[in-house]
């Protein structure tokens, strides 16, 4: 792509739910840079490993350029034709809702917007479903059932003021990196602050724990019940709050207190000891924040998980003030603009229920839609199941992986592949789920969209485009509207732009709401292209008769609260004008928390709208207005119910989850040869003693299985897994791995409430996988095809890394020449009775690859091989270093990567270590690891700790 002049553009990072602000640069010759943006109040400029390494994920490798109608390329016209066609003539024949759109908290909120418009007010079916049932279902019902609406209460602010912070099934280091250096920050500076994890595993996260409760699984139900009878017998209520505010203590109390302190014990796996002290913490810190997340939405009993919680917060009255309340973080990066639009099958545009019939009408006539979904449609499982039942006969699917990410991943599969007509949208031309389907529609990528998201604290910030849309990739919102025109619904369908979209949805927002809903943006409801390309980022609520707000370049500095010079979004970086340098930490500052408003605009030309926006407040509930009839919060009486899934022949509890440099399914962040590095390969964590029960040593492959399926992963034996659970990752798919899809192995078991998949409790069983031999090989080039048992590839700098295992024995010469090609000089070592072969390959002083053969895991160094891909060989007696696996003489061998931000390895850390580097800091100013995102610290402190233990021994 040619680029006239260098130019920075400020967008918003489209991984998890932080919402981090970026500042991505194109350069003259089409090099991308991104960092993160100081002015956004997300990040402050931080950015996590997966942030930092955007750039390398922006190329067209592999993507879906074209449309495509049965693997032919096609037309745009043909294409659109067809997919409203065969939906129009599906409901013809056999109704609305045979139909059915899976969409994604990875759309922009102007794609989510107009896909729910179609489906539930024009097809007038509810069978919309998101990925984000799989994340926060749970969440969304348990703030519906307290509070009458789907409010997050607080901000970020709040975890940098609480006093104690309870971390509930939430690996923060790793999952939401930048949030968690914001509580690490706020902690240096108040050493007084407690942190609390809640946990089956010893997550990284506990590096900054006080206390560290190794809860069984499912087990929070009780606990927080346990909690709130313990605050009950213990006087430690706000009697006023509840009395002002609340209906329903009374039931909830007397339910909470069925179990005595033995039984709280019994169910959670914890000690009566350990109980009594987390219990008196909480009761008497009265600043304090319970953030949560997948440990505690992915259950059969998630909503009661979620309302546990809330009832304690209630209980005490601490919601909606600084530095207290309960916290849900989100997981994609625009679920919550997903739940603003009602992009869930059992939900209304702009938080509106489906189940009221005065919503269903103030929908219906602002829309002009002929009618709108009188009930709720099939939740994600439910809309599968019908996929296979015949039930649904024309499903789309947008910007997610179902095939992977679904519970009894091997089934959906099997479904989608037997439904008449599948349409997918995506940026990938090869997925695990577009290789089923019919029609496939190219969608613009993150750097070619433009739109809106909204992350976990209600902060709305735009997406900008600053890369060219390739190919003929369109935006998910301009093809949902071309299909609605094709089905005869032009009129509603005529948006010309995402700011064409966004006024809408504001206006929605506040038509007839009259603060007696929570979302309300009206204050942007005539919001114009120019106006929509200058949006700063602003928490919701912002009706149109508020306070402004600050816009853009007038954040609070520090000093006193005076405007600054306005920063363009768009800026000539060639005239060297960086932004404004504000601190990483707003507690260096006087940034973050600051009051959104009291300044005026020094003239409408310049703010446009910006000087119109408003809100009531960041943070809902202190003084009670609820939005449920009465206008009270209310308390849900719960009673722990016993799950024990386990059974002789399966008697582990399986648990899934993300690991820290990879995201979903991989589809972008396999792309990265740094975040490849880390964990390059699927595992399973083993407790010793389970590994020593099964028979099982680290780094041999285990066959992980359940009731509906099996994979192969790598075992890595460690004593942070709670004996008799076992952890696999969510990541690999078929593009990365033999057989490491893990969902295959969940159970379509839901929260009977929120429809949320249980992927964290699930009945299993692990085995040795009697490998006869083991390989690692490093290639130039992606193999064709790879004939192993077990596989797994990974990206690196100038190639690819290949793990391998075999259960028989092959000939060896022969499975080299299938990997490394015939081409070029091979230098190959052969140690018969040993089992032992290695091979290089070269092509004049390039590396075309090595394989390294043995009969237990391969003994390389792996980094420094994968290094050797992009290395000059010229000097021919230097090869046989590379037939030996490891650097010769003056070699440097980095060890396994634990800084993904700076590529440093363990080696290079232990190194430090001796040289005296005791501490995390001392091992970022030598290193620099660790000082970017944060999310190694706690491996960082892990290595020094091993050194020490070494040199007292």
């Amino acid at each position: 792509m040619q680029i006239d002049e260098a130019r920075e553009v400020r967008t918003t990072c489209p991984y998890c739910g932080v919402g981090c602000g970026v500042l991505a640069k194109v350069a003259a010759d089409g090099e991308i840079t991104v960092r993160g943006d100081p002015d956004h109040p997300a990040n402050f400029g931080r950015l996590c490993s997966k942030g930092s390494a955007l750039a390398e994920t922006t190329d067209l490798e592999g993507r879906l350029l074209h449309p495509e109608i049965h693997g032919r390329r096609t037309g745009w016209d043909e294409a659109l034709d067809l997919v409203a066609s065969t939906f129009s003539q599906t409901i013809a024949e056999h109704g609305p809702n045979a139909v059915a759109l899976y969409v994604s908290g990875q759309l922009l909120t102007e794609d989510y917007y107009v896909a729910n418009k179609l489906m539930k007010g024009f097809i007038g079916s509810a069978n919309i479903d998101t990925n984000s049932r799989l994340c926060m279902a749970s969440s969304v019902a348990g703030h519906r059932r307290a509070f009458g609406s789907d409010t997050v209460p607080g901000n970020y602010e709040d975890l940098e003021l609480a006093d104690l912070i309870v971390l509930v099934g939430s690996n923060l280091a790793w999952c939401h990196p930048v949030l968690y250096q914001r509580i690490a920050a706020a902690r240096e500076k108040r050493p007084e602050m407690k942190v609390v994890l809640i946990d089956p595993r010893r997550t990284m996260t506990s590096d900054i724990a006080d206390m560290h409760l190794a809860i069984a699984p499912d087990g929070d139900v009780a606990l927080f019940t346990g909690l709130l009878a313990y605050l009950g017998q213990h006087n430690a209520l706000d009697r006023t709050y509840i009395t002002a505010h609340t209906t329903g203590f009374g039931q909830a109390l007397f339910a909470a207190s069925e179990l005595d302190l033995a039984g709280i014990a019994a169910a959670t796996g914890l000690g009566e000891d350990e109980l009594g002290r987390f219990y008196s913490l909480f009761a008497a810190t009265a600043k304090t924040v319970t953030v949560y997340s997948q440990g505690v939405n992915q259950s059969s009993s998630g909503t009661d998980k979620v309302n546990a919680i809330i009832n304690c917060h209630l209980a005490t009255g601490r919601i909606g003030k600084p530095g207290a309340g309960p916290f849900s973080v989100t997981g994609q990066p625009n679920a919550m603009g997903g739940r603003e639009v009602g992009g869930m099958a059992n939900m209304l545009a702009a938080h509106m229920e489906i189940e009221n019939p005065e919503h269903r009408n103030r929908v219906q006539r602002f829309w002009h839609a002929p009618a709108v979904a009188e009930k709720p449609g099939l939740k994600a499982v439910e809309m599968f199941d019908a996929v296979a039942d015949g039930r649904i006969k024309a499903l789309w699917i947008m910007a997610t992986n179902p095939v992977d990410s679904m519970p009894d991943a091997d089934a959906v599969e099997a479904a989608i592949k037997a439904c008449p007509f599948v349409v997918v949208s995506d940026v990938l031309g090869e997925t695990d789920t577009v290789r089923h389907a019919h029609v496939r529609l190219p969608a613009a990528a993150w750097g070619e969209k433009d739109g809106t998201v909204t992350n976990s604290e209600r902060r709305i910030s735009r997406q900008r485009a600053f890369l060219v849309t390739p190919g003929e990739a369109r935006a998910d919102w301009w093809i949902i509207a071309e299909v609605a025109k094709r089905m005869g619904f032009g009129e509603a369908f005529s948006h010309v732009s995402p700011a064409d979209i966004f006024a809408e949805h504001a206006a929605l927002s506040a038509f007839e709401n009259d603060s007696a809903r929570d979302f309300d943006i009206g204050a942007y409801a005539d919001v114009d292209a120019e106006t929509y390309e200058e949006l700063a980022p602003f928490q919701w609520p912002a009706p149109s008769q508020a306070t402004p707000l600050w816009p853009a370049g007038h954040l609070p500095r520090k000093g006193g609260d005076r405007l600054s010079s306005r920063p363009s979004l768009i800026s000539n970086a060639a005239r060297g004008e960086p932004a404004p340098k504000l601190p990483i930490s707003p507690l260096a500052g006087e940034m973050a928390g600051r009051p959104e408003g009291g300044a005026q605009a020094e003239s409408e030309k310049d703010l446009g709208v910006q000087a119109r926006r408003a809100s009531l407040t960041t943070r809902f509930f202190a003084n009670g207005s609820f939005y449920t009839p009465d206008r009270r919060a209310r308390f849900i009486a719960i009673r722990p119910a016993a799950q024990t899934r386990t059974s002789p022949d399966y008697p582990l509890v399986l648990n899934t989850g993300r690991v820290r440099d990879h995201w979903h399914t991989m589809t972008r962040t396999g792309k990265s040869p740094r975040l490849s590095q880390h964990m390059a390969e699927p595992f399973v964590e083993i407790h010793p003693s389970d590994a020593q029960h099964f028979g099982i040593g680290d780094a041999e492959i285990v066959r992980v299985s359940t009731a509906h399926g099996e994979v192969l992963v790598r075992a890595l034996v460690t004593a942070r897994q709670r004996q008799g659970s076992v952890f696999v990752p969510m990541h690999w798919t078929d593009q990365f791995s033999a057989r490491a899809r893990v969902d295959a192995l969940v159970a379509p078991t839901t929260d009977a409430i929120s429809g949320q998949p249980a992927s964290k409790n699930v009945a299993a069983r692990i085995e040795r996988f009697a490998a006869t031999a083991f390989g690692f090989a490093v290639l130039a080039e992606r193999p064709a095809s790879i004939d192993a048992d077990y596989w797994s590839l990974a990206r690196s700098p100038a190639g690819w890394r290949l793990e391998i295992a075999l259960q028989d024995s092959r000939d060896w010469t022969g499975l080299a020449a299938a990997l490394l090609g015939m081409e070029g000089e091979t230098l190959a070592y052969h140690d018969i009775a040993g089992g032992h072969h290695r091979f290089a390959r070269f092509a004049g002083n390039r590396l075309v690859g090595a394989l390294y053969l043995a009969p237990t895991p391969v003994a390389v160094s792996r980094g420094w091989a994968v290094e050797q891909l992009g290395a000059d060989h010229a000097d021919r007696q230097a090869r046989l270093a590379i037939v030996a696996g490891r650097p010769g003489g003056n070699g440097v061998d980095r060890g396994a990567i634990v800084c993904a931000c700076f590529g440093v390895g363990a080696n290079q850390i232990a190194e430090a270590v001796r040289g005296g580097c005791t501490s995390v800091a001392a091992i970022g100013a030598a290193l620099h690891a660790g000082t970017n995102c944060g999310s190694c610290r706690a491996e960082i402190k892990t290595i020094i700790d091993g050194r020490r233990l070494q040199a007292a021994e």
